[in-house]
């Protein structure tokens, strides 16, 4: 199986530490290793640099490739612009097909958080058998611990096997991102998963599937593979720009019969880190007996529940405050009470509306 790792989003709801130009995966949010190092390193024993291909843009090469430096550059597979997940992955289809157009391959995102990577390599591998197995499309959802409103969900149907401690399960329809009432009803009926992003089939069935469900996108895919054979770049950001912008889930997934779907269960101790609320709360075994999760040099008075995130050479102070998002960086500094960090999104609406790019 190839697998590929999507690594060209801009992950703005962790500004200012994640930005356009900096984003997310980048980031040493949890260790010494940025958060692409670290999907990296947890595929040993299943990935070498033979069959890790990396889909990103263009000004990110660079970045890739001074963190894997033994991933080959001829395996990025560089995005022509940045669009939706369904020309994204559209995108990768047709690339991979030059390299096995019926070889398994998996999709992923390249800055979530994993507690159990051993779980996550046995999942794939599940995943896998069953792409070949039975010629299904393998999404993994991830048991919810509360209310997303901010991840679509997966609703799953009875539980067809289990495979080495791996569930796997009728797929029964996706559910975009719900309002609050709607993610609490979900959570209540027990029968949803979180959609963490993660597809595994062959490069020419999903071809086969955008040509039957989303011809917007589909039948740009030749122009794409010719561009690609003979190196056009104009042919190939030409017959990008064609193609539709959304997400592969509403172009694809929710039109698919439950057939041609499986869902494996990801009991695998994700964490998408997707805002400084959800990255508080999946480190909060880091925390210090006052809760507080500091990634900075800080000192702290009656200080509680408190995130820190700043360079280890400028010292950051406290007095007397809790629950706060501190997030300091050399151009930006961030303060928030924590239950409203995900409204980070909101000051980069204003930062882009008022022409100050140079801070996003």
């Amino acid at each position: 199986m190839n697998y590929v790792i999507m690594c060209g989003g801009s992950g703005t709801r962790l500004w200012p530490r994640s930005r356009f130009t900096q984003p997310k995966q980048f980031a040493q949010l949890v260790t010494e290793l940025t958060m692409l190092e670290e999907t990296v390193k947890r595929l040993d024993g299943l990935a070498t640099p033979a069959n890790t291909y990396i889909s990103t843009i263009g000004p990110f090469a660079p970045v890739v490739h001074r963190l894997l430096p033994k991933v080959p550059k001829d395996h990025y597979i560089i995005e022509p612009e940045r669009r939706d997940t369904g020309p994204a992955m559209a995108f990768v289809a047709a690339w991979m097909s030059r390299v096995g157009a019926d070889e398994p391959m998996i999709l992923m995102p390249a800055d979530h958080h994993i507690k159990n990577p051993a779980m996550y390599r046995a999942t794939f591998s599940v995943g896998e058998a069953l792409v070949r197995e039975l010629g299904v499309m393998v999404n993994i959802g991830l048991p919810p611990t509360f209310p997303n409103t901010n991840l679509g969900y997966l609703k799953v149907g009875e539980e067809l096997e289990t495979r080495g401690g791996v569930h796997v399960f009728a797929f029964e329809g996706q559910r975009e991102k719900p309002d609050a009432k709607t993610a609490k009803q979900f959570l209540a009926e027990g029968n949803y998963l979180w959609n963490g992003g993660y597809f595994l089939w062959t490069p020419q069935r999903f071809m086969d599937a955008y040509e039957r469900f989303a011809p917007s996108i589909g039948r740009q895919l030749p122009a794409i593979i010719d561009a690609l054979e003979k190196k056009n770049e104009d042919a190939l950001h030409a017959a990008f720009a064609r193609m539709e912008a959304k997400s592969i889930d509403y172009a694809v997934i929710e039109k698919m019969d439950s057939s041609e779907v499986r869902t494996v269960r990801g009991d695998f101790g994700w964490a998408d880190l997707g805002d400084w609320h959800m990255l508080s709360e999946q480190l909060a075994e880091q925390a210090d007996e006052h809760g507080n999760l500091v990634k900075a040099h800080w000192r702290g008075i009656d200080t509680q529940n408190t995130l820190v995130y700043g360079p280890p050479e400028k010292l950051i102070a406290t007095i007397g405050v809790s629950g706060l998002v501190i997030v300091d960086t050399p151009d930006a500094l961030l303060v928030t009470p924590k239950e409203r960090s995900q409204e980070v999104k909101k000051v980069v609406e204003l930062l882009t509306n008022e022409g100050l790019r140079q801070y996003l």
